[in-house]
């Protein structure tokens, strides 16, 4: 079966603000990545290291003000957050690859299952609008019609993956490149990826909470 399986007749907008802090966040988040590639590729460890961890900031902060602020939620939020990471990690595991510090064959494993979510995204985006489907509607972000929902292993696997990047920027810096523990984080890493990639195949349509009245 499909990741993602939408069987529905008719359904509604919902008009939100997308101008939301934590969706401010994201897009600071997606704005960083480049930066984060281009310090990585010019082999500048400590202000990637620095940059980096404002990222993480980011993170942490547009997700705690979406949980205790209602007004700051936002349909959009449920996607564009996870989709500032898969940005932000998909720069970070090409960069670090050609830095020679993350083996290409874990890159290409995390590059091709974020391709197929994004994807999937999209395919959600299109299936969940209302006809007469239009270029205006679908990337009008004021108007909701389905909120993501990542599944637990998602959540772990990110959190691993980032926390192999932290490792990895940080290597160089503290001289343990060849560490038999950053080999052993690979292999939990790809273990993690292909989980999660597996969970979103499983459960697919319980991650897809569509907005109707």
């Amino acid at each position: 079966m499909p990741i993602f399986y939408l069987n529905f007749v008719v359904f509604v907008f919902q008009y939100e603000n997308p101008w939301t802090i934590p969706n401010m966040l994201s897009m600071t988040r997606i704005g960083l990545a480049p930066v984060l590639g281009y310090l990585i590729i010019e082999e500048d460890f400590n202000i990637a290291l620095g940059v980096f961890a404002l990222a993480g900031l980011t993170d942490l902060l547009d997700g705690f003000i979406a949980r205790n602020w209602a007004n700051q939620r936002s349909a959009l939020g449920s996607a564009l957050d996870p989709l500032a990471d898969k940005i932000l990690i998909s720069i970070l595991y090409v960069s670090l690859t050609y830095a020679d510090l993350i083996p290409v064959p874990l890159t290409y494993m995390i590059i091709s299952r974020d391709v197929m979510l994004i994807a999937a995204v999209f395919y959600v985006r299109y299936r969940t609008l209302p006809t007469p489907r239009t270029l205006a509607k679908y990337f009008n972000p004021c108007y909701a019609t389905a909120r993501l929902k990542p599944t637990f292993i998602s959540k772990v696997n990110t959190a691993v993956q980032l926390i192999l990047v932290a490792a990895s920027l940080a290597a160089p810096v503290f001289n343990y490149a060849d560490s038999i523990y950053l080999q052993i984080l690979w292999c939990f890493t790809a273990f993690t990826t292909a989980a999660s990639a597996y969970s979103y195949y499983h459960y697919g349509r319980k991650t897809v909470q569509v907005i109707k009245d």
